[in-house]
């Protein structure tokens, strides 16, 4: 839930500069070293690429605002589940091993 919060503040430019300069970046990038659940891990990874990618263009600063277009948008959300289908497999073969 902590990480869903802080990946909320990078949609605004503000929030993201507020992220940074209380160093969020280095915590983030250790905190995904060493967790363990898939799904936390993968919330880590994002927040720590935005934080790490370069500021959106000029008019582009909320990326809540943004507009996408519908085959972009379609080819997102294929993405997604892709990636929360390989999640799901990452996860049941973490628990088959420490089983």
């Amino acid at each position: 839930m902590l990480l869903e919060a802080l990946l909320l503040l990078t949609a605004t430019r503000a929030g993201r500069k507020a992220l940074r300069d209380k160093k969020v970046y280095p915590i983030a990038r250790e905190f995904h070293l060493w967790e363990k659940d898939v799904h936390v891990s993968a919330a880590c990874e994002k927040l720590v690429q935005v934080l790490i990618g370069d500021e959106p263009e000029p008019g582009m600063e909320n990326l809540m605002e943004v507009e996408i277009p519908e085959d972009v948008e379609k080819k997102l959300k294929e993405l997604d589940a892709q990636e929360r289908e390989e999640l799901q497999k990452e996860e049941k073969r973490r628990c088959e091993e420490e089983c």
